[in-house]
């Protein structure tokens, strides 16, 4: 497959999955409503990004790296809010 397909599709999934957080985040920033938010699987997934953020810095690839770091900043907020909200 061409390099350039590949990046591509890669580009695509990795915007999508980031901000596919981005309205759940603000939602709760906005309603402070945090009863329907699971803090374990808000917590499980952070630490998937998390790990998945390590094996981008061991291979020292920027796209996955900035891909997870973009993804784990609305998740980690979501965490945070839902700890102080309940």
């Amino acid at each position: 497959m061409d390099p350039i397909a590949i990046a591509a599709i890669g580009g695509v999934a990795a915007v999508l999955t980031t901000v596919c957080w981005l309205p759940q985040a603000v939602h709760i920033i906005r309603t402070r409503d945090t009863a329907a938010i699971s803090l374990m699987t808000y917590g499980v997934f952070a630490l998937g990004v998390a790990l998945w953020l390590c094996y981008g810095l061991f291979l020292g690839d920027w796209p996955i790296i900035g891909a997870n770091v973009t993804t784990l900043m609305p998740v980690i907020a979501i965490i945070v809010l839902k700890l102080r909200h309940g």
